[in-house]
């Protein structure tokens, strides 16, 4: 009868002993603000206060975390421990999650102050399990692939933010000039492996690799523009095969869009990122991360340096309308170069006699905008004949005269208009050095080659990996100011 009795209430002792502590722990910024509230095994290890410098400035109390109370017969754990930890790994160019466990395992303070659910151990020095408390490799990576990424998305906002703040004095004009790039990310498959063998040929769109199903084929390197002289059809003469001509480095992956922000003499800043299969095309990525950069910054910024991919009507619109310009290299479409116009933005014929618009229509199929075009025809022939011939005998004259069509956007006009010569636009044109620089600093951290196999995974991490350079700039920046004063 008694060891029927003492049997339950031992295992009932055992499983109290192994939930995790209830009593909440401070966050970062709490403790970085009182710490007297950390043990002294945490107070004293350099490694904790180390990244406690580097994480406390971020408002953890207001971190969109999930819902903690719901008992999954394990203990539950936090979003914001779990990016910190992320941002721990990054940082320390750790590869994989089992090399973070181990990382956290060596050093108990920093699984303390990050805030993981502890088990208690009245046989550890510290309280609790280390082992125990620490969730397995494989866990770690099932969250960075099911967290959302609108968690890792307000750490960005956070980061801006602080650098708003913290260069406000330095920088009046903070993000009114902005830059936006794209950087290639290469899947982890074997169809990347030039020394795997493939049956069947490696670059077929259709035939999806195994080891990552969100991946996608897509073109690093293609030039985008041509010269004048140069003709865009296929030569007649001294042809070669096809299959000997390369037209561009393909590859299975992801791409990662990245806005930036210069402070000359300080720091470049994030400030909005956007990751999409490599089959995107590089335009895809104007509206979402220009609407974060609208969101973060509080205005749309009037100037902005782009590529020759973003030479698109609306690109030049936008920033007109903010009260700039785009400063966007012109590439030669077709067979016509840049356009002349008159006082009431009618193109210019090459009599340079203004063409009338003789209707409009809306287009679907020619931009990933829908807009609005319009169909300009010889002055000679329309709205009525005239009996006068064309001045310079133009080719077209016999067939109707010349007909051209374009949007009827300022941006189409301020495209063909804009002074590529003048020292503005070469002034913004440089700003694309900060997404430049960006894009070489996140790749010393992994971001061109990871090792993972999820597309969710892989945007997690890409936006964790540019909350940490927004980090990184703000301590510069701190104590640069710190040692001046």
């Amino acid at each position: 009868m008694t060891s029927t009795l003492i049997v339950p209430r031992f295992q009932a002792w055992k499983q109290r002993l192994a939930r995790p502590f209830r009593r909440p722990r401070p966050n970062l910024y709490t403790l970085a603000q009182h710490p007297d509230r950390m043990p002294r095994f945490v107070r004293d290890s350099p490694v904790a206060q180390r990244y406690l410098r580097l994480l406390a400035p971020i408002d953890w109390a207001h971190f969109p975390e999930r819902d903690l109370e719901t008992d999954w017969g394990a203990p539950t754990i936090p979003f914001a421990a779990f990016a910190a930890a992320c941002l721990v790994k990054l940082d320390h160019n750790l590869l994989y999650m089992s090399s973070l466990r181990r990382y956290l395992a060596d050093h108990p303070s920093l699984l303390w102050m990050l805030g993981f659910p502890l088990v208690f151990s009245a046989r550890s020095a510290y309280g609790f399990d280390v082992d125990a408390s620490l969730p397995t490799a494989r866990h770690l990576t099932r969250l960075l692939r099911k967290a959302p990424n609108a968690c890792f998305q307000y750490l960005l906002d956070e980061t801006v933010r602080l650098l708003m703040l913290e260069l406000r004095d330095l920088a009046p004009d903070f993000g009114s000039c902005i830059s936006l790039d794209t950087k290639h990310i290469l899947a982890w498959v074997k169809e990347n492996n030039p020394k795997a063998y493939l049956k069947g040929g490696r670059f077929h769109k259709d035939q999806q690799p195994t080891g990552d199903p969100d991946c996608r084929l897509g073109c690093k390197r293609k030039h985008n523009q041509r010269s004048h002289n140069e003709s865009p059809q296929t030569p007649l003469n001294d042809a070669v095969p096809a299959s000997s001509v390369k037209v561009g480095e393909y590859y299975w992956g992801y791409a990662s869009g990245v806005v930036a922000t210069k402070v000359p003499g300080w720091c470049e800043v994030v400030l909005a990122e956007l990751t999409q299969p490599f089959d995107r095309g590089d335009t895809t990525y104007f509206h979402p991360l220009m609407a974060q950069v609208k969101r973060r910054l509080g205005f749309y910024p009037p100037f902005g340096a782009f590529d020759a991919a973003f030479d698109a009507f609306y690109v030049y619109e936008a920033f007109h309308r903010a009260g700039g310009f785009a400063a966007v290299p012109f590439v030669l479409k077709g067979k016509t170069k840049l356009r002349t116009f008159d006082p009431d933005g009618l193109p210019l014929c090459k009599a340079g006699l203004p063409m009338p618009l003789k209707f409009t229509y809306t287009s679907r199929t020619t931009s990933i905008v829908v807009h609005e075009k319009g169909s300009y025809v010889c002055p000679l022939a329309y709205p009525e004949p005239s009996d006068q011939t064309c001045p310079i005998d133009d080719p077209h004259w016999p067939k109707g005269g010349c007909k051209t069509t374009l949007a009827t956007s300022i941006g189409a006009r301020i495209r063909h208009q804009l002074d590529r010569d003048c020292q503005a636009y070469k002034l913004v044109y440089k700003q694309r050095t900060a997404t430049e620089r960006i894009n070489s600093l996140a790749k010393e951290l992994g971001i061109e080659r990871p090792k993972l196999r999820n597309g969710a995974a892989i945007a997690n991490q890409n936006t964790l990996i540019y909350v940490l350079l927004n980090l990184r700039a703000l301590q510069r920046v701190r104590q640069r100011k710190a040692a001046q004063s």
